[in-house]
């Protein structure tokens, strides 16, 4: 896919992974129409992005992927200001720290709501304009995590898990359109996405020290790597992309033991 002149369309576009692909993105001549709920990291990443690249369209657009009404009103909006729609990356997403059982229904649905019904709605949302593109690309974050299952992660994990299904359910009914489906499993990334987690209610402090020390030593990519390997997946129109040599191990590891990988990692990541 050539993505010079085309129009992406990035949620969660204010930190992270999402202004690392707009910034990417930008120095390949994308057009950009940025998405987040984050109204100054949004601005951020909009004014990052065209100081990056004279004479490219940045539009952004403060939206929270969880509010449907929102979402479907957007399309027509970023039409106005693009023209066109040819790559959607749904990116955003949350964490929730906590076992099943301390975790509440809202908490779960709240988590399901952004990682999973958003990447829904903005696939429902922009499908009609990305299939009149002549080369279009739909491209959808999940995680390690959607290859894996660790304890304490049951909603994070669920969430992802139903991405990489709905992605790969929807490549296959859109084979031989012009709009093709990457789905993209990152391992350790480093943003704030675990320090910014809604811890539930009851988890012990010690525990939630580790947890934070675990991420610190396991997110070490940095945000621009993971951007350039996605990009570079789209460019190649890679079905599955994993970020880093860490998804490459686990992607491995979980078909080797798909029920008995987790007494091989889990060691290492208690040590």
């Amino acid at each position: 896919m050539n993505l010079d002149g085309r129009v992406a369309v990035i949620t969660g576009a204010g930190s992270g992974i999402g202004r690392a692909l707009a910034l990417c993105l930008a120095r390949r001549s994308c057009h950009l129409a940025l998405a987040d709920i984050d109204e100054k990291g949004l601005a951020q990443t909009q004014a990052q992005a065209q100081a990056n690249a004279a004479g490219l369209r940045v539009s952004a657009h403060l939206l929270n992927v969880a509010n449907r009404e929102a979402v479907a009103a957007l399309p027509a909006v970023v039409l106005k200001a693009q023209g066109r729609v040819d790559l959607l990356i749904n990116n955003a997403g949350v964490a929730l720290a906590g076992n099943f059982e301390l975790v509440s229904e809202a908490d779960f649905e709240w988590l399901m709501e952004i990682n999973f019904y958003g990447v829904v709605r903005m696939t429902r949302a922009f499908l009609a304009a990305l299939r009149t593109s002549d080369d279009a690309c739909i491209v959808n974050i999940s995680s390690v995590f959607g290859l894996i299952s660790p304890p304490g992660q049951c909603a994070y994990s669920a969430s992802k898990f139903a991405v990489r299904g709905f992605s790969n359910a929807l490549r296959h009914e859109l084979a031989g359109t012009r709009v093709s489906v990457s789905v993209v499993h990152p391992g350790g990334v480093a943003t704030n996405i675990a320090r910014d987690a809604r811890i539930a209610p009851g988890v012990p402090a010690d525990e939630l020290r580790h947890r934070l020390d675990l991420a610190g030593k396991l997110l070490r990519m940095p945000p621009e790597r993971a951007a350039e390997i996605i990009v570079r997946g789209v460019e190649k129109r890679r079905p599955r992309i994993l970020v880093g040599r860490d998804a490459l191990m686990i992607s491995l590891l979980e078909r080797l033991a798909p029920v008995g990988y987790w007494r091989v990692l889990a060691p290492r990541l208690q040590a």
